[in-house]
């Protein structure tokens, strides 16, 4: 079943004739130079910016959805950003539970354990490492239990312990009959973990479909402006810079 379907996605002057499909159950890794448009492309499928073309979630028109039940059904994990205020941990990931309008404490449990800061939840989330935080903003979007989750660079903070232990939690999800779809700087993790992936350049899709099409070397060579190597030796194959 496809879950969240484009064509021909259009943002000012971001996003240019952007189409993709996201099956149920399957993660997609759009991946690209910074400024090619990844965060754009999320924020868009997550309703959050006004776009031209088509944009459906399970057939229905994202546009015409009642903002409750577009968050009720999507669950956005923005770019980890320093924090300001002070709240414990488990009230952070109980925001994630406020398109419901409930508490459900088993969902709150649940979500801290995945993202491995259960024990955490005392803590003070203005008093974590970035690190940390990150690991809170995935169980806020878990605890909301969205049938299509969204994460803008989620391993960007995390050491390499953190960064598989987080695309496992993501991969798992997924295949659990959900979707995702992520923002990703690292090539060889995304090869590794994602059923498809996206690469954008300056707004537009250059390539997509699975990881040995993608990331071919001149491909990639070009939309990143430097030499790259890709040993196809390798299931997935590994991508590193000569």
């Amino acid at each position: 079943m496809v879950l969240i379907e484009a064509r021909s996605l259009r943002v000012d002057r971001r996003l240019a004739d952007v189409s993709l499909s996201l099956a149920q159950g399957e993660m997609l890794g759009v991946i690209g130079p910074n400024g090619s448009g990844k965060s754009t492309l999320l924020h868009s499928l997550a309703g959050l910016l006004k776009t031209e073309g088509d944009l459906r979630l399970e057939g229905e028109c994202l546009r015409s959805m009642p903002a409750r039940q577009r968050a009720r059904r999507i669950g956005l994990m923005p770019q980890a950003a320093e924090v300001s205020w002070s709240l414990r941990v488990q009230d952070v990931v109980a925001m994630g539970r406020l398109p419901w309008l409930d508490q459900d404490s088993h969902a709150i449990r649940q979500a801290m354990t995945a993202a491995g800061v259960l024990e955490l939840a005392g803590r003070k989330v203005d008093e974590l490492s970035g690190g940390e935080q990150a690991r809170v903003w995935l169980a806020r979007v878990l605890a909301g239990q969205p049938c299509l989750l969204l994460a803008d660079e989620p391993i960007a903070q995390l050491d390499l312990h953190y960064q598989c232990s987080v695309m496992d939690v993501l991969r798992d999800y997924a295949h659990r009959g959900h979707g995702v779809i992520l923002a990703i700087h690292d090539l060889s993790l995304a090869a590794r973990y994602c059923d498809s992936l996206c690469l954008l350049q300056a707004g537009r899709v250059r390539s997509q479909g699975r990881a040995q099409d993608v990331l071919e070397a001149p491909v990639l060579s070009d939309v990143f402006g430097i030499d790259i190597h890709v040993d196809l030796s390798f299931d997935p194959p590994i991508v590193v810079p000569k």
